[in-house]
Protein backbone atom coordinates (compact mmCIF):
# COMPACT_ATOMS: atom_id res chain seq x y z
CA UNK A 1 0.00 0.00 0.00
CA UNK A 2 1.78 3.30 -1.28
CA UNK A 3 1.23 6.31 0.63
CA UNK A 4 -0.03 9.67 -0.53
CA UNK A 5 1.31 12.92 -0.08
CA UNK A 6 0.11 13.37 3.16
CA UNK A 7 0.53 9.83 4.66
CA UNK A 8 -3.09 8.85 3.67
CA UNK A 9 -3.17 5.32 1.45
CA UNK A 10 -4.00 5.94 -2.25
CA UNK A 11 -7.62 4.22 -2.09
CA UNK A 12 -7.14 2.82 -5.58
CA UNK A 13 -4.78 -0.10 -4.19
CA UNK A 14 -7.62 -1.30 -1.90
CA UNK A 15 -10.50 -3.74 -2.83
CA UNK A 16 -13.53 -1.99 -3.51
CA UNK A 17 -15.42 -2.86 -0.04
CA UNK A 18 -12.81 -1.39 1.61
CA UNK A 19 -12.76 1.52 0.13
CA UNK A 20 -16.25 2.51 1.73
CA UNK A 21 -14.90 1.27 4.96
CA UNK A 22 -11.62 3.08 4.79
CA UNK A 23 -13.64 6.81 4.71
CA UNK A 24 -15.07 5.87 7.99
CA UNK A 25 -11.96 4.58 9.78
CA UNK A 26 -10.31 7.40 8.71
CA UNK A 27 -12.95 10.09 9.82
CA UNK A 28 -13.49 7.99 12.98
CA UNK A 29 -9.56 8.28 13.83
CA UNK A 30 -9.08 11.99 13.21
CA UNK A 31 -12.42 13.09 15.03
CA UNK A 32 -11.30 10.49 18.02
CA UNK A 33 -7.78 12.24 17.66
CA UNK A 34 -9.07 15.66 17.81
CA UNK A 35 -11.26 14.76 20.95
CA UNK A 36 -8.47 13.38 22.57
CA UNK A 37 -6.35 16.41 21.90
CA UNK A 38 -9.29 19.06 23.24
CA UNK A 39 -10.11 16.78 25.83
CA UNK A 40 -6.35 16.72 27.48
CA UNK A 41 -5.53 20.01 27.13
CA UNK A 42 -4.90 21.66 30.01
CA UNK A 43 -6.35 25.42 30.21
CA UNK A 44 -4.09 28.28 31.41
CA UNK A 45 -6.09 30.11 34.22
CA UNK A 46 -5.58 34.03 34.34
CA UNK A 47 -6.67 35.70 37.73
CA UNK A 48 -7.22 39.57 37.63
CA UNK A 49 -7.01 40.92 41.11
CA UNK A 50 -9.28 44.18 40.99
CA UNK A 51 -9.85 46.41 43.29
CA UNK A 52 -13.85 47.26 43.51
CA UNK A 53 -15.23 50.33 41.60
CA UNK A 54 -12.00 50.18 38.92
CA UNK A 55 -12.21 48.63 34.78
CA UNK A 56 -12.13 45.31 35.53
CA UNK A 57 -15.76 44.49 33.68
CA UNK A 58 -14.22 46.41 31.08
CA UNK A 59 -11.35 44.56 30.90
CA UNK A 60 -13.17 41.38 31.56
CA UNK A 61 -15.10 42.45 27.79
CA UNK A 62 -12.15 42.66 26.43
CA UNK A 63 -10.63 39.73 26.73
CA UNK A 64 -14.15 38.07 26.05
CA UNK A 65 -14.21 38.86 22.78
CA UNK A 66 -10.45 37.00 21.69
CA UNK A 67 -11.11 32.84 20.39
CA UNK A 68 -8.91 31.55 22.86
CA UNK A 69 -10.10 32.97 25.57
CA UNK A 70 -13.18 31.72 28.05
CA UNK A 71 -14.03 34.58 31.03
CA UNK A 72 -15.47 34.16 34.39
CA UNK A 73 -17.18 36.83 36.96
CA UNK A 74 -15.96 37.14 40.40
CA UNK A 75 -16.13 33.37 40.88
CA UNK A 76 -15.29 33.70 44.67
CA UNK A 77 -18.04 36.95 45.52
CA UNK A 78 -20.35 34.11 46.97
CA UNK A 79 -17.64 32.98 49.55
CA UNK A 80 -16.49 36.52 50.34
CA UNK A 81 -19.75 37.77 51.35
CA UNK A 82 -20.45 33.98 53.42
CA UNK A 83 -17.18 34.41 55.09
CA UNK A 84 -17.56 38.35 55.70
CA UNK A 85 -21.28 38.43 56.00
CA UNK A 86 -21.47 41.80 54.22
CA UNK A 87 -24.51 43.12 53.07
CA UNK A 88 -24.19 44.14 49.82
CA UNK A 89 -27.17 44.94 46.92
CA UNK A 90 -28.16 41.36 45.62
CA UNK A 91 -27.12 39.25 48.39
CA UNK A 92 -29.47 36.56 48.26
CA UNK A 93 -29.14 36.12 44.78
CA UNK A 94 -25.51 36.26 44.27
CA UNK A 95 -25.52 33.40 47.24
CA UNK A 96 -28.12 31.67 45.42
CA UNK A 97 -25.99 31.87 42.28
CA UNK A 98 -22.70 30.53 42.55
CA UNK A 99 -21.06 28.17 44.87
CA UNK A 100 -20.27 29.23 47.90
CA UNK A 101 -17.56 27.49 49.65
CA UNK A 102 -14.34 28.92 48.65
CA UNK A 103 -12.34 25.40 47.95
CA UNK A 104 -14.74 24.12 45.65
CA UNK A 105 -14.49 27.20 43.90
CA UNK A 106 -11.06 27.07 43.58
CA UNK A 107 -10.90 23.33 42.47
CA UNK A 108 -13.80 23.60 40.15
CA UNK A 109 -14.15 26.94 38.67
CA UNK A 110 -10.40 28.70 39.16
CA UNK A 111 -8.26 25.62 38.24
CA UNK A 112 -10.74 23.88 36.08
CA UNK A 113 -10.64 23.14 32.91
CA UNK A 114 -12.35 24.97 29.72
CA UNK A 115 -13.43 24.45 26.46
CA UNK A 116 -10.31 27.08 25.38
CA UNK A 117 -6.83 27.21 26.15
CA UNK A 118 -6.68 30.18 28.44
CA UNK A 119 -9.68 31.17 30.93
CA UNK A 120 -9.38 35.02 33.12
CA UNK A 121 -11.03 34.97 35.88
CA UNK A 122 -12.25 38.43 37.30
CA UNK A 123 -11.96 38.87 40.70
CA UNK A 124 -11.77 41.08 43.70
CA UNK A 125 -8.72 41.42 45.48
CA UNK A 126 -11.09 41.82 48.74
CA UNK A 127 -12.54 38.52 48.36
CA UNK A 128 -9.60 36.42 48.74
CA UNK A 129 -10.02 35.93 52.67
CA UNK A 130 -10.13 32.71 54.33
CA UNK A 131 -8.66 30.68 51.58
CA UNK A 132 -5.04 28.74 51.31
CA UNK A 133 -3.30 30.65 48.37
CA UNK A 134 -1.36 27.90 47.37
CA UNK A 135 -3.60 27.56 44.47
CA UNK A 136 -1.95 30.86 42.92
CA UNK A 137 0.92 28.90 42.22
CA UNK A 138 -1.36 27.46 39.63
CA UNK A 139 -2.57 30.68 38.00
CA UNK A 140 -1.23 33.76 36.15
CA UNK A 141 -2.08 36.65 38.18
CA UNK A 142 -2.62 40.40 37.15
CA UNK A 143 -3.38 43.27 39.47
CA UNK A 144 -5.64 45.82 38.69
CA UNK A 145 -4.95 48.90 40.04
CA UNK A 146 -6.83 52.77 40.94
CA UNK A 147 -6.40 55.88 42.71
CA UNK A 148 -8.54 55.22 46.31
CA UNK A 149 -10.32 58.81 45.88
CA UNK A 150 -11.57 57.53 42.19
CA UNK A 151 -12.82 54.21 44.15
CA UNK A 152 -14.35 55.86 46.88
CA UNK A 153 -16.19 58.22 44.84
CA UNK A 154 -18.00 55.89 42.84
CA UNK A 155 -18.03 52.97 45.56
CA UNK A 156 -19.68 55.36 47.93
CA UNK A 157 -23.03 55.61 45.82
CA UNK A 158 -23.51 52.51 46.14
CA UNK A 159 -22.32 51.43 49.67
CA UNK A 160 -22.55 54.01 52.43
CA UNK A 161 -19.75 53.11 55.33
CA UNK A 162 -16.64 52.24 53.48
CA UNK A 163 -13.37 50.97 54.74
CA UNK A 164 -9.94 50.55 53.49
CA UNK A 165 -10.35 47.04 53.26
CA UNK A 166 -13.28 47.24 51.10
CA UNK A 167 -11.19 49.39 48.75
CA UNK A 168 -8.74 46.54 48.35
CA UNK A 169 -5.72 48.40 47.82
CA UNK A 170 -3.84 47.12 51.23
CA UNK A 171 -4.61 43.31 50.18
CA UNK A 172 -3.64 44.38 46.50
CA UNK A 173 -0.11 45.35 47.90
CA UNK A 174 -0.08 42.09 50.31
CA UNK A 175 -0.75 40.10 47.51
CA UNK A 176 1.54 41.12 45.25
CA UNK A 177 4.26 41.28 47.73
CA UNK A 178 2.98 37.42 48.27
CA UNK A 179 3.21 36.81 44.68
CA UNK A 180 6.50 38.26 43.88
CA UNK A 181 8.05 36.13 46.37
CA UNK A 182 6.54 32.83 44.68
CA UNK A 183 7.39 34.49 41.31
CA UNK A 184 3.75 34.31 40.29
CA UNK A 185 3.22 37.99 39.27
CA UNK A 186 2.62 38.89 35.43
CA UNK A 187 2.07 42.36 35.65
CA UNK A 188 0.59 45.37 37.49
CA UNK A 189 -2.01 47.45 35.35
CA UNK A 190 -2.96 50.80 36.45
CA UNK A 191 -6.08 52.07 35.25
CA UNK A 192 -5.90 55.32 34.73
CA UNK A 193 -2.88 54.58 32.41
CA UNK A 194 -4.92 51.71 30.60
CA UNK A 195 -7.61 53.93 29.91
CA UNK A 196 -4.70 56.63 28.37
CA UNK A 197 -3.42 54.12 25.97
CA UNK A 198 -5.58 51.09 25.25
CA UNK A 199 -3.93 49.47 22.63
CA UNK A 200 -0.14 50.31 24.00
CA UNK A 201 -1.14 48.89 27.58
CA UNK A 202 -2.95 45.34 26.10
CA UNK A 203 0.09 44.45 24.29
CA UNK A 204 2.34 44.86 26.99
CA UNK A 205 -0.41 42.95 29.34
CA UNK A 206 -0.44 40.16 26.70
CA UNK A 207 2.98 39.83 26.06
CA UNK A 208 3.26 39.70 30.58
CA UNK A 209 0.81 36.50 30.00
CA UNK A 210 2.78 34.71 27.32
CA UNK A 211 -0.36 35.37 24.97
CA UNK A 212 -0.59 37.30 21.30
CA UNK A 213 -2.01 40.56 21.31
CA UNK A 214 -5.63 40.21 19.75
CA UNK A 215 -6.93 43.52 18.71
CA UNK A 216 -10.21 42.05 18.91
CA UNK A 217 -9.74 43.02 22.97
CA UNK A 218 -10.28 46.97 21.83
CA UNK A 219 -14.01 46.91 20.99
CA UNK A 220 -17.31 45.11 22.16
CA UNK A 221 -21.03 45.17 21.56
CA UNK A 222 -22.69 47.25 24.07
CA UNK A 223 -25.25 45.77 26.46
CA UNK A 224 -25.19 42.97 28.83
CA UNK A 225 -23.41 39.78 28.52
CA UNK A 226 -23.78 36.31 29.04
CA UNK A 227 -20.67 36.29 31.08
CA UNK A 228 -22.11 38.89 33.99
CA UNK A 229 -23.01 37.84 37.89
CA UNK A 230 -26.27 38.23 38.84
CA UNK A 231 -25.05 41.14 40.24
CA UNK A 232 -24.52 43.25 37.55
CA UNK A 233 -28.20 44.88 37.35
CA UNK A 234 -26.48 47.00 40.43
CA UNK A 235 -23.05 47.87 39.07
CA UNK A 236 -22.60 47.51 35.48
CA UNK A 237 -25.07 50.12 34.45
CA UNK A 238 -22.05 52.22 32.64
CA UNK A 239 -20.25 49.40 31.51
CA UNK A 240 -23.25 48.51 29.50
CA UNK A 241 -23.39 51.09 27.17
CA UNK A 242 -19.57 51.37 26.35
CA UNK A 243 -18.41 49.79 22.76
CA UNK A 244 -14.75 49.60 24.29
CA UNK A 245 -12.27 51.99 26.78
CA UNK A 246 -13.73 54.91 27.62
CA UNK A 247 -11.32 58.04 27.11
CA UNK A 248 -10.01 58.53 30.76
CA UNK A 249 -11.52 61.62 32.69
CA UNK A 250 -11.05 62.97 36.17
CA UNK A 251 -13.87 64.45 38.36
CA UNK A 252 -13.59 66.23 41.30
CA UNK A 253 -16.05 65.93 43.84
CA UNK A 254 -15.69 66.90 47.78
CA UNK A 255 -15.71 63.69 49.93
CA UNK A 256 -16.68 63.83 53.66
CA UNK A 257 -14.16 63.55 55.93
CA UNK A 258 -14.86 59.78 57.08
CA UNK A 259 -14.52 58.88 53.44
CA UNK A 260 -11.24 61.14 52.89
CA UNK A 261 -10.02 59.31 55.74
CA UNK A 262 -9.93 55.93 54.02
CA UNK A 263 -8.85 57.13 50.54
CA UNK A 264 -5.30 58.83 53.14
CA UNK A 265 -4.94 55.54 54.63
CA UNK A 266 -5.10 53.83 51.16
CA UNK A 267 -3.00 56.06 48.96
CA UNK A 268 0.63 54.78 50.08
CA UNK A 269 -0.27 51.40 48.92
CA UNK A 270 -1.46 52.45 45.78
CA UNK A 271 2.08 54.58 45.44
CA UNK A 272 3.80 51.42 45.48
CA UNK A 273 1.93 49.50 43.16
CA UNK A 274 2.22 52.16 40.55
CA UNK A 275 5.63 51.96 40.75
CA UNK A 276 5.77 48.15 39.56
CA UNK A 277 2.59 48.78 37.16
CA UNK A 278 3.40 49.02 33.25
CA UNK A 279 4.48 51.84 31.68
Amino acid sequence: MKPSRDGIPILNVLPLHWQANYFLLTIFYHNTLQFSTFATMKTTSICLWSSPRNISTALMYAFAQRQDMTVVDEPLYAHYLLQSDKEHPGRKEILNSQEKVGEQVVRKVILGDYPTPYVLHKQMTHHLINLDLDFLNQTKNVLLIRSPYEITRSYSKVVNELTKEDLGIPQQERLYNHLRKTGNIASVVDAKTLLLNPKDILEKLCTSLDIPFDKSMLSWKPGAKQEDGVWAKYWYANVHKSKGFKPYSYKEEQLPDHLMKVVDECHPHYEFLLEQAIK
